[in-house]
């Protein structure tokens, strides 16, 4: 009765709906007991595996892309797993029961918190079953934990727990979805026979180890895909040098005349020369090839007479488009200017007279710009006319003289244009340093920041006067110090000499041994006290 009792307190909280309930009844009798037991009117139900067939590995059908187009699905891809997606946080998850031959499996109370799950391990393959029921056998465990997918190893405790390994890590998810799970094993009401299942990850030896190999492997492949690809990129090795002979010299002979294989044979010539192949008998044979190296400059030159002349060309071309460019620029400016005289400057409104004036500034600028890159070639072109009427060259000479009217009236022509365009320039430079000059207008504040400053310019370099007077006659102090130190060394250097003249004197005297009155010493000697 305490039994039922509790069984009827696990299990009498959860609110099962009728309308929701349609899975599989295998036993019918079994089924009925357990809705007794529970105080619920047995129902009917239509029934569904734990694991629908259309996402489980046992009864994927490789051929559904026969049937329907669709292109077979990888279990391993994220996304397309096994698992179905979590879903989201605000609808709460509806478990349903789960019937199998042995036992019957009734989800926890939905209103409670979902069952906490350790950190998952790396390459997790294995998953810790606890609060099995105490009869539960390893045959029970299988059935009903092979629906989440193929089961290498189960290693069942005496306790109430097991762990158990699958074949691949998405199949752990799906054993994590029966934690919560009450067990029951057929009909039967005894404890033993009734358990609160709680699925966690486990951390597997083997299944680190095998994560390891993997990873270990997905490096190599990922280094020999790098070496791939570096290996592609490589710029091809030169080709290698031949050997010199008589009969490489003669190919490489007909080799150096042909334009389109010159490349390859001077560098083949450069290597047997700097191999040291030239001798006595192979000398003038060396000397035609370089002689050909020597016949291959002149077409050099007139290849690169080709490109100057093309690019000549395309310097005309390019300056003619750029003098219709600059007058199409001329003409929208006068538009502008047109459009801004009094005549039709009174009709517009305010908003169109600001953007003419923006359009105009803008056409200016950019006319003014492309004035001056044409400015710019032709003193280009001016300079290198004078320096061809330097050259000693008759042909240019005889060119210039044919073409000497034509010049002078393009000049006169160019010198117009360029006035125009300085004279524009020089109407921009004024207005230009006329806003400058509004914009360099000083305030009284300005003012008044300037008198502070050459109130404080004032002050320091009274500051730096006074530092230099204390300078000065820090120095004449040292000087006198330095005649002080003079003067006292020589009264130093007097006072031994006299002390030398005194102790003479008093040696003279003990020698004589004779006492000051009978010597017949002057009245000028000095009176010498001992």
């Amino acid at each position: 009765m305490m039994a039922a009792g509790k069984a009827a307190d696990g299990l009498g909280s959860i609110a099962i709906d009728t309308t929701q309930l349609n899975m599989s009844v295998t036993d019918p009798t079994a089924w009925a007991t357990a809705m007794n037991n529970l105080g619920m009117v047995p129902v009917g139900l239509p029934g569904q595996q734990l694991v629908s067939d259309s996402i489980c590995v046992p009864g994927f059908d490789p051929g559904l892309n026969m049937m329907t187009g669709i292109t077979p699905i990888n279990p391993m891809i994220p996304g397309l797993g096994l698992v179905p997606p979590p879903p989201p946080t605000e609808v709460a998850v509806v478990k349903e029961i789960i019937h199998c031959k042995s036992c019957t499996l009734f989800p926890q109370n939905p209103n409670l918190p979902p069952p906490s799950t350790r950190e998952r391990p790396p390459g997790c393959k294995t998953v810790f079953v606890g609060g099995l029921p105490e009869n539960a056998t390893e045959e029970i465990i299988q059935e009903v934990f092979e629906q989440c997918g193929d089961i290498t190893a189960i290693r069942k405790s005496k306790k109430n727990f097991c762990h158990i390994r699958f074949a691949e890590e998405f199949m752990v998810d799906k054993a994590i979805y029966l934690s919560g799970y009450r067990m029951r094993l057929g009909s039967s009401t005894d404890k033993k026979d009734s358990g609160r299942l709680h699925v966690d990850f486990a951390q597997a030896r083997d299944d680190f180890y095998e994560w390891e190999c993997k990873q270990r492997m997905r490096a190599r492949e990922e280094r020999h895909r790098r070496k791939l690809e570096e290996d592609r990129l490589r710029p091809p090795s030169p080709p290698a040098i031949m050997h010199y002979s008589e009969h490489e010299a003669t190919l490489l002979a007909e080799k150096l005349k042909d334009d389109s294989k010159f490349s390859e044979a001077i560098t083949v010539l450069l290597s047997w020369i700097e191999r040291g192949e030239v001798n006595r008998r192979s000398a003038n044979q060396f000397y035609s090839m370089v002689q050909s190296a020597n016949s291959h400059v002149r077409r050099l030159m007139n290849e690169k007479a080709t490109h100057e002349q093309e690019m000549e060309e395309a310097k005309e071309n390019f300056k003619n488009a750029l003098t219709g460019i600059l007058t199409q620029f001329e003409q929208i400016v006068a538009v502008f200017n047109a459009s801004t005289r009094q005549k039709a400057w009174d009709h517009f409104s305010k908003a169109q007279r600001k953007n003419i004036d923006i359009w105009r500034k803008h056409s200016e600028e950019l006319r003014n710009a492309q004035s001056e890159q044409l400015m710019g070639i032709r003193r280009e072109e001016e300079m290198e006319m004078s320096d061809d009427e330097n050259c000693d060259s008759p042909t240019k000479k005889m060119r210039v003289d044919e073409s000497a009217l034509a010049a002078q009236a393009y000049a006169l022509k160019e010198e117009n244009d360029s006035l125009r365009w300085q004279l524009d320039a020089y109407r921009n430079e004024v207005e230009l340093l006329k806003q400058e000059k509004e914009q360099l207008f000083r305030t009284e504040e300005n003012l008044t920041k300037d008198q502070q400053l050459q109130f404080l310019r004032q002050t320091m370099q009274g500051m730096q006067q006074q530092l230099l007077t204390i300078q000065e006659e820090l120095n004449s102090k040292k000087s006198e110090l330095e005649q002080a130190k003079e003067e006292q060394s020589h009264t130093q250097a007097l006072l031994k000499v006299l002390q030398e003249q005194l102790k003479g004197t008093k040696d003279l005297v003990e020698t004589n041994g004779h006492s000051h009155e009978d010597t017949n010493l002057g009245p000028d000697w000095p009176q010498i006290i001992p």
